[in-house]
């Protein structure tokens, strides 16, 4: 049945097609449910005023009461702005405006009383408000402003447009009265009673407009519940049912394949690798379908797991498939499995975009007969012309980067169900784990193996690039290599940070021909451009290779001792240290120099200094968690999230989140499928859940 809150967003009054564009654009806001689960990010005590001389570079939004002295044009006819200057006796301030500017214009008036609300930002040496609401201080209007005010995400361009929290807030109370009524409750009395929780109804009116701060903390406390609740049950019923109805290959016998790769590894596996490897043997030996989650720190070890994991695919006679991200790594993975495996007779392939048509029948046939027992490959694996003949393991590498529905493609390719590995070098912090992968077994690689040394890391700014390239010339001179990572490829008018474009020219000229060899690798290249570059600092015939973060993931060059990032403020904590572990992969001391300009916002300090002091991942991913909120980990719904979180924050509100998890196993192990009375609103939220996503339980 369609639900009111299903409609167009542009049927709601005061909305229509123009305003619903740009909400849809600007916010993602389609229809009334949109709208109504878009909750305000702070509140502000309306019934006070600020004083312009108290603005500060940590003040939030503002609301002022003064009056207006002057109203100019401002600039040529594409930069056009509107600038009125502000008093409220303390001193003045500039309300600026570059859309809505005739409009605007015909309502600001010099010596009225006006009340102005927005966020004040630094321009030159003063305060500004870009596009702020100013309303005339009418007694109607000082009325309205009120206890507690939600203030909503917005954009330049929503504001430019008139929509500003003023409009968005009175759309939300027009949208409230019309739906309320409609809206059906969606927690069973008896969570509600156990966890003291109030009505949905209640929560949704007092989280837009809280009649006190009692109300409001008891709408949030419902709400947060109910979003980390439901995460946690479609994670845990998929599971459930996973686990009751998927049977997996017996993977029971250990031969020649799995023996001989284990006497030719060079150095003992690490006490965690060899508890990581007894978890999967248990799993593959237990009649059910593995899934698992293998979590391990760059240079761990986690590849060569996987490597002994396919092993016990071949010798029970089944095949195997290790699929990477990027053709750089699938190639590494391939290049670097024959000493493992020499004199298994286990015959390994290597499938990417750029294989030849001849070369890629041959691999289908071998695919398809059994002949090829490991395949290592990239995205061109789970082409539909791509079958197995029996499909034993699949192995994911760097899942972040594939989506459900890619991984989903490469398990349907086979009559039974494979065992599930997928692999990370992101650590992911605990809470993450469990909601991200709910559904997944985890296992952790929480040592590194003997003889890795940590990596010293330093920050430079700008000041001290002379420094930066005596030391370079020093570790060249010594026989190391260096990568230089930047943050962009062509140069932005909007941004100031070092390009690799300009850093390449500059790296030439001061490591200049034949004495130094410098090659370059980023996104827009041409593959065989890349993968020549590339080969050029592998093969070690290049001293430096300058490069985009595309060599993030999984490249193993051991000769390689110094990582320079360049505008190191512009990444982030995990990415940071992805880079980092780019280096340090051989028996030299290894270093990462962070370059920043000198001004750096706190929170960037922050990062860069936590870089200096830790080479721990699962560290750093705990303080880029609480530090940045989980939005990097999640990326889109792709990345397993079962649904959109509106106000539950995984790095705020992990005791809530552990709390409905435990609620959820306790609920599907009394009722596994949610079939009694007592849970048939629980049964309907998820299917209402799964008509939106796809259910993966069957298959993952």
């Amino acid at each position: 049945m369609v639900s009111m809150l299903d409609s167009d967003i542009k049927f709601l009054q005061g909305v229509g097609p123009r305003r619903a564009e740009l909400l849809q654009k600007e916010l993602g806001i389609s229809t009334f449910r949109d709208m109504l689960y878009t909750f305000p990010f702070r509140y502000i005590d309306r019934s006070k005023f600020h004083s312009v001389r108290d603005i500060d570079s940590t003040s939030a939004y503002i609301q002022l009461k003064g009056q207006i002295t002057s109203v100019n044009l401002v600039g040529e006819l594409r930069g056009k702005r509107l600038v009125a200057t502000f008093t409220d006796g303390t001193g003045y301030i500039e309300l600026v405006f570059f859309q809505g500017i005739k409009w605007m214009q015909e309502k600001l008036r010099v010596g009225p009383e006006y009340i102005v609300f927005g966020k004040p930002s630094i321009f030159k040496q003063g305060y500004n408000l870009v596009h702020p609401e100013v309303d005339l201080a009418t007694n109607e209007n000082l009325g309205m402003t009120g206890y507690l005010t939600g203030i909503y995400s917005s954009t330049e361009k929503l504001r430019g447009s008139g929509i500003g929290n003023k409009v968005f807030t009175k759309l939300q109370s027009t949208l409230l009265n019309q739906v309320i009524d409609s809206i059906s409750e969606t927690l069973p009395e008896y969570i509600m009673e156990q966890k003291r929780l109030c009505p949905l109804r209640y929560a949704l009116r007092n989280i837009h407009f809280p009649t006190d701060l009692q109300a409001l903390a008891k709408a949030q406390k419902r709400l947060k519940f109910e979003e980390l609740f439901y995460l946690q049950l479609s994670l845990l019923k998929q599971k459930s049912i996973r686990m009751k109805s998927s049977n997996g290959v017996i993977l029971n016998k250990l031969s020649k394949g799995f023996n001989t790769t284990y006497n030719n590894l060079p150095f003992p596996l690490t006490e965690a690798q060899k508890r990581v490897i007894k978890e999967i043997r248990a799993d593959v030996i237990s009649g059910k379908q593995m899934n698992r989650l293998l979590q391990g720190d760059v240079g761990s070890g986690k590849t060569l797991v996987a490597i002994l994991s396919a092993m016990m695919a071949v010798d029970n006679g089944y095949q195997a498939c290790i699929m990477a991200p990027t053709e750089v790594l699938a190639n590494q993975h391939y290049n670097g499995v024959f000493k493992f495996i020499e004199g298994s007779g286990v015959k390994v392939a290597l499938l990417t975009g750029n294989t030849k048509t001849k070369e890629r029948k041959a691999i289908h046939a071998g695919l398809e007969d059994g002949s090829i027992n490991i395949i290592f490959g990239t995205h061109a694996l789970i082409e539909d012309t791509v079958q197995f003949k029996k499909l034993g393991l699949a192995v994911i590498d760097e899942q972040h980067r594939f989506g459900v529905d890619q991984r989903s493609k490469l398990w349907s390719k086979s009559k039974i169900a494979p065992h599930i590995l997928v692999m990370t070098a992101t650590p992911i912090p605990r809470t993450l784990a469990m909601t991200l992968y709910g559904d997944l077994d985890v296992s952790v690689i929480d040592e590194l193996p003997p003889g890795r040394k940590p990596i010293q890391t330093v920050h430079l700014t700008e000041t001290r690039r002379g420094e930066m390239y005596a030391f370079m010339r020093k570790q060249i001179k010594l026989g190391r290599q260096v990568f230089i990572v930047y943050p962009l490829i062509k140069e932005s008018e909007k941004m100031d940070y070092k390009n690799l474009e300009e850093g390449y020219l500059n790296i030439t000229e001061e490591f200049r021909q034949p004495d130094y060899i410098t090659a370059v690798v980023h996104g827009k290249q041409k593959a065989e451009d890349k993968a020549f570059d590339m080969n050029l600092f592998a093969s070690g015939k290049a001293n430096i290779l300058v490069s985009t973060s595309v060599i993030e993931v999984g490249v193993d060059i051991p000769n390689a001792s110094v990582m320079i990032i360049e505008s190191a403020e512009r990444f982030g904590l995990s990415q940071l240290h992805q880079l980092r572990g780019r280096v340090g992969r051989g028996a030299e001391k290894s270093y990462c120099i962070l370059m920043t300009g000198y001004k750096l916002s706190e929170e960037s300090r922050q990062r860069i200094d936590l870089m200096c002091q830790t080479n721990d991942g699962f560290e750093l991913a705990e303080a880029d968690l609480r530090m940045r909120g989980p939005g990097d980990f999640e990326g889109t719904r792709q990345s397993g999230l079962a649904i959109e979180l509106h106000i539950a924050s995984l790095s705020k509100d992990t005791p809530v989140l552990e709390e409905a998890r435990e609620l959820g196993i306790k609920i599907l192990k009394d009722d596994p499928y949610l079939n009694t009375e007592m849970n048939y609103i629980l049964a309907r939220e998820l299917k209402n859940m799964k008509e939106e996503l796809k259910d993966y339980s069957k298959i993952s």
